[in-house]
């Protein structure tokens, strides 16, 4: 074998070694959400960018979880940051984003061991973040949705400090 393909089989054994959690994501009835309005795209091409936006968001948290933990994400409703306010001149909505209008978002979820265990569960978690604008905000360029972003990656961050979620081995 040649050192390319000694280096493939090295790094898909190494994959296969790593440490990751499973996050799965329901979108439930998205379309009764708070706020899902687009502002110059389709109703149902922005809900589903959102959609897809969102759930790669909490996917991601599968990479800070312990192998074999899975997390079970039902999402209940959405509100996004700003407020849809229409144009009087032009085709265009535009978004007004001010401090009373941060963003929320409503989810159930369950967590589990490998055993399949529940480890911990909540129905109905608000999570919100009404000091979206006073943070500094360093997009990632992983979503256009950035301070729903922030807010998710606080709300996990601090199910981890807490001890609700678990930590990687360290």
């Amino acid at each position: 074998m040649d050192k390319r393909k000694w280096l493939l089989l090295g790094a898909m054994m190494a994959s296969s070694l790593a440490w990751a959690g499973d996050v799965s994501v329901r979108w439930e009835k998205p379309d009764d959400y708070t706020d899902i309005r687009p502002t110059n795209e389709s109703r149902e091409g922005f809900r589903d960018r959102v959609c897809k936006e969102l759930g790669k968001v909490f996917e991601g948290y599968g990479k800070k979880l312990p192998d074999g933990v899975k997390l079970e994400i039902t999402v209940l409703d959405l509100d996004l940051a700003g407020d849809v306010r229409p144009m009087m001149h032009g085709n265009n909505d535009v978004r007004i984003v001010k401090d009373i209008y941060w963003p929320r978002m409503t989810i159930n979820y369950v967590l589990k061991d490998a055993s399949g265990k529940v480890l911990s569960e909540a129905t109905k978690e608000e999570i919100k973040d009404m000091n979206f604008l006073m943070a500094s905000h360093i997009p990632t360029g992983n979503t256009s949705l950035f301070y729903e972003e922030k807010m998710l990656d606080d709300w996990f961050r601090n199910k981890q400090r807490s001890g609700v979620f678990p930590k990687l081995p360290s």
